[in-house]
């Protein structure tokens, strides 16, 4: 039987629980039919609130719960909330101009967010007349052939990326399907190429404004919350087995490191929560944020899933569909964190950041 429990980053309460149960259940089904899935924050508003605008550990916990449930519907949704959060940010009194283009809604529409880049890869966004277009070829598109539209950035000179809403069924888009997804992670969201020509976008947004706002924070540690909500699972499948067979002092010992590391994740995540509502944070105090946050999400995962490995043996990796996916799925998922790239980036952010003296 599917377990339905909800994810949570603070104290268990009822009215938050029972929601957010009913909200599994619906995602249980949904897995597997992209359809119901992209429903699924329609059909549970409440569960999904904007980032930063108060309410910020109740999405979390939506998206940490969706996690556990399952990982490739959860990387399906990720990037559509995104959008969605990017787009109600553009359009925020602070952040409109004059003569800027009217920012569109997300609508019934499914959206992406294609902002990666790649060695011998470049999207350049260009004016003709009155209206910006898209040419080149851009990486790491999820599921690109199977949405209506996405956010994309774009070089608009040597130096910087602007953020563009790109019509994915405009004839200039073209997904390369043949580009060769052979991961056993995340079967069912394939990354690939999509080369763009001449197609007519809507600009987002000043150049830069993409990496500079708040909100870019905030949508990076709802990844790695994510990722918490299914290290939770695989750490909830180690404590299972512990009620079926005695431990011993080995197996004790796997289970007290995985309890220790999920309990610094979930206080971590929380109180990032905590930060993205504050409304006082700058950009540089957002960045160290997440930077913390996706570390500590990461390592935990990584943590999690070489002791439930060695606490669980062969059995269920190579008997439990579920379990197996979900250890395949994770693996991939969290290298979106770049490991010790991204703990020198923190580091480094320390020293550059918002405070002279010790952050601790």
């Amino acid at each position: 039987m599917p377990d339905t429990r909800p994810v949570l980053l603070a104290a268990p309460d009822p009215a938050r629980r029972q929601p957010l149960e009913l909200f599994a259940a619906q995602a249980t089904a949904a897995v597997g039919d992209r359809e119901k899935g992209f429903a699924l924050p329609i059909d549970h508003p409440t569960l999904f609130p904007l980032p930063g605008r108060g309410s910020t550990r109740a999405l979390w916990e939506s998206l940490a719960t969706l996690g556990a449930t399952d990982l490739s519907l959860a990387r399906m949704l990720e990037p559509h909330l995104d959008a969605r959060a990017i787009l109600a940010e553009a359009k925020e009194p602070s952040q409109t101009t004059r003569d800027a283009a009217p920012v569109p809604d997300i609508g019934q529409g499914t959206w992406g967010v294609f902002a990666a880049e790649g060695a011998g890869m470049r999207v350049v966004a260009s004016r003709e007349g009155d209206q910006v277009v898209l040419s080149g070829r851009k990486p790491w598109c999820s599921l690109a052939g199977s949405l209506s539209h996405a956010l994309v950035t774009a070089w608009v000179d040597e130096n910087r990326r602007g953020l563009y809403a790109a019509p994915l069924t405009h004839p200039g888009v073209e997904v390369d399907d043949a580009a060769g997804w052979v991961a056993r992670g995340l079967r069912d969201v394939p990354s690939v190429p999509v080369s763009f020509s001449d197609v007519p976008v809507v600009p987002i947004g000043e150049p830069g404004w993409y990496l500079e706002r708040p909100g870019f924070a905030w949508g990076g540690i709802g990844v790695a919350v994510i990722w918490f909500g299914a290290t939770v699972a695989i750490a909830r499948r180690v404590f299972e087995q512990a009620h079926q067979r005695q431990l011993d002092q080995i197996g004790q010992s796997h289970l007290g490191a995985i309890d220790a590391a999920i309990t610094g994740a979930r206080s971590v995540l929380a109180s990032a929560a905590d930060l993205a509502d504050s409304g006082t944070t700058d950009r540089a105090e957002a960045a160290i944020a997440a930077l913390r946050c996706r570390r500590v999400a990461a390592e935990t995962a990584e943590t999690v899933l070489w002791r439930s490995d060695h606490a669980l043996g062969p059995a269920p990796l190579a008997l439990e569909e579920e379990h197996a996916a979900r250890v395949a799925d994770l693996r991939l998922y969290v290298r979106q964190e770049h490991a010790e790239r991204d703990q020198a980036a923190l580091g480094r952010a320390l020293v550059t950041g918002a405070h002279d003296a010790s952050p601790w």
